[in-house]
């Protein structure tokens, strides 16, 4: 089953401990949200107002991109809103979930402590806070809070069970990918409670024309050399098109690694997909990156950034063609020859 019940009880006493003095929390996701980091968000902040009385809001630095992800926040009718300047009055503390301090994917100041930390991914040495919950072994933040919400003595809102559902099962591909008994369990306890019928809106949406475009930029600038698929985006109007292209290039017949890549507000938005249970993505990118900028994941997916503030073409490429050439390198292709488009007029033998 979930969770020792006192364990829970005991991270609850930690959190009112912690909450002490706070006149309003405001629960922070990463930038660009996806929905396993605004299910945990707003979770987190219906059990902070209605178990410790502390008022909560969630906010989001960057975009909502994905149109899977703007229909769950549409139609379950989800609170959550920009981050601003008028978040950060006297007496207002944060959360953070499903991202820590100083990762580089989250408009949290570097100045700044938060009082609450709840992730899944490993825990940064920077990670300074009151109370952290970081369970590596969990495929999804959702899963933790699923956990939490469930030992709360509240009511389980249909609309909370249909949001973590979503979470767990968008974070974990339909829990097949780093998904363990805790995701399941999470997730099983769930669906009875949620609404099918958002749920079928949520994962199945109108896509805008701009998804296309971009889905055919990626096919004709594709290239693959063994296991190894790369992908260039070029600049994007929408940073949540790389991890989307990652995982969906990683569908290809005998890939199993995928790397993409794309320009968006003075930065490349970097995104790596294994089907490699041992992969160690997260390990992986933050390697190839290096000092150039920063980067975070786990066994499986891996996301990051580097600063480019002059957004000059001939640099962008430069600094795009570098991180190819690493990433074949960080597979073992040290005399790597070209790749090969992924689209080709020449017949394709099996």
């Amino acid at each position: 089953m979930f969770t020792n019940t006192e364990e829970i009880q005991q991270c609850y006493r930690k959190i009112e401990e912690a909450l002490k003095g706070t006149r309003r929390l405001v629960v922070l996701t990463h930038d660009n949200p996806d929905p396993d980091s605004v299910s945990s968000a707003v979770t987190l902040s219906y059990i902070v107002k209605n178990r410790f009385k502390v008022p909560s809001v969630v906010r989001y630095g960057g975009i909502v991109g994905r149109a899977e992800n703007r229909a769950m926040i549409r139609v379950l009718g989800l609170r959550v809103a920009l981050l601003t300047d008028k978040d950060f009055k006297p007496g207002v503390n944060f959360a953070m979930v499903d991202t820590q301090p100083k990762t580089g994917n989250s408009s949290f100041p570097k100045n700044r402590k938060p009082l609450i930390v709840i992730d899944h991914h490993p825990l940064r040495k920077t990670t300074r806070v009151d109370f952290a919950d970081v369970r590596t072994n969990y495929g999804a933040t959702a899963t933790i809070l699923t956990e939490y919400l469930m030992e709360s003595g509240l009511e389980v809102p249909s609309t909370l069970a249909t949001a973590l559902s979503y979470g767990i099962s968008s974070e974990t591909q339909d829990l097949g990918r780093e998904a363990g008994e805790k995701d399941i369990q999470a997730y099983l306890a769930l669906f009875p409670l949620s609404n099918k019928k958002i749920l079928a809106q949520i994962e199945h949406p109108r896509l805008p024309r701009d998804y296309f475009v971009t889905l055919n930029r990626a096919l004709h600038h594709s290239f693959v050399y063994k296991n190894a698929v790369a992908t260039t985006l070029g600049e994007v109007q929408n940073p949540d098109f790389v991890p989307f292209i990652a995982d969906f290039m990683l569908r290809c017949e005998r890939i199993s690694w995928s790397l993409c890549v794309g320009r968006f507000k003075e930065r490349i938005v970097v995104s790596i997909r294994t089907t490699n249970t041992k992969g160690e993505a997260g390990n992986f990118l933050r390697r190839l990156i290096g000092k150039k900028g920063t980067a975070g994941g786990h066994g499986m997916i891996a996301g990051g950034q580097i600063p480019c503030p002059t957004m000059e073409h001939e640099h962008c490429t430069k600094v795009e063609e570098e991180l190819i050439q690493g990433f074949l390198r960080k597979l073992g292709y040290k005399e790597a020859g070209e790749m090969t488009p992924l689209l080709t007029t020449e017949p394709i033998h099996t």
